[in-house]
């Protein structure tokens, strides 16, 4: 996997599939690697070629002291392509995945055809919930919120039922690095990227899950209205969509990045 320096942070890329296809750039939840989109990864890559990455301060990407934000976010991935030697791509981004593809729809929409919103949020109004977690995570590390954290990514019908896939997503996020987790929740904390909505020109799919409790309906219903003839998708599921209704959700990104 290439390491690709993002204004002097390194940033860990894959790129698999199709040769000569459209290509589909995937973007993860906060605490977690490219490793979650496994579920869609042997459908997606007989279609398209695709880029996954671990964003700055997880996975293998490099963990820097500072300068985290939507923006920087959306900049690391505009040095992926330029890298790459891609001028455009379709983007697939869940939770703050999905935040990082506002941010981007808005501001470079040469370099991107489709977007998929999944289980995401344009504004926090209240920012507690981010700072009571920036503090029990530098008090405990974020073993101290993994059970609360599991606890909205799944269901608890699909926790009991899938007691390996629930482990190793708790073992992921418990292996973020803290530097790097505490940063993008600062992000977070400020996150109001309402007024980009409107600007974004893209065909868009949002992707809610009917249980999402960090990113409820009411916040995806509210990204589709604000983007010019975007669409709602609502799945069976709680915040990490992709995982708790694996099949569901790549049929519906399929879907849309192959309707015409």
């Amino acid at each position: 996997m290439p390491m690709i320096d993002a204004d002097g942070c390194l940033l860990n890329v894959s790129v698999e599939g199709r040769d000569g296809g459209p290509t589909l750039m995937l973007s993860n939840s906060l605490g977690t690697t490219m490793k979650m989109w496994e579920p869609q990864m042997a459908a997606l890559t007989k279609l398209f070629r695709v880029i996954r990455y671990d964003r700055r301060g997880h996975g293998k990407s490099g963990v820097p002291t500072g300068g985290y934000s939507m923006e920087r976010y959306g900049n690391d991935v505009l040095a992926i392509l330029d890298d790459l030697n891609i001028d455009k791509v379709n983007w697939c981004g869940l939770s703050m995945g999905g935040m990082v593809g506002q941010w981007l729809g808005a501001n470079a929409p040469e370099r991107f055809d489709r977007l998929i919103l999944s289980n995401t949020s344009c504004y926090y109004p209240d920012p507690t919930n981010w700072h009571n977690r920036i503090k029990a995570v530098r008090e405990g590390g974020i073993a101290a919120v993994a059970d609360a954290v599991i606890a909205g990514w799944l269901t608890a019908d699909f926790r009991e039922r899938e007691p390996v896939i629930t482990a190793n997503m708790k073992a992921m996020l418990v292996a973020s690095p803290v530097v790097g987790y505490l940063g993008a929740c600062e992000a977070l904390s400020t996150l109001d990227q309402r007024a980009l909505l409107p600007k974004i020109k893209s065909p868009t799919l949002v992707i809610a899950g009917r249980h999402d409790m960090a990113t409820p309906v009411a916040a995806g219903e509210f990204i589709r209205s604000q983007i010019p003839g975007a669409s709602l998708t609502i799945l069976d599921a709680a915040h990490i969509s992709n995982v708790e209704q694996p099949h569901a959700f790549t049929d519906a990104v399929v879907g849309f990045l192959t309707q015409r």
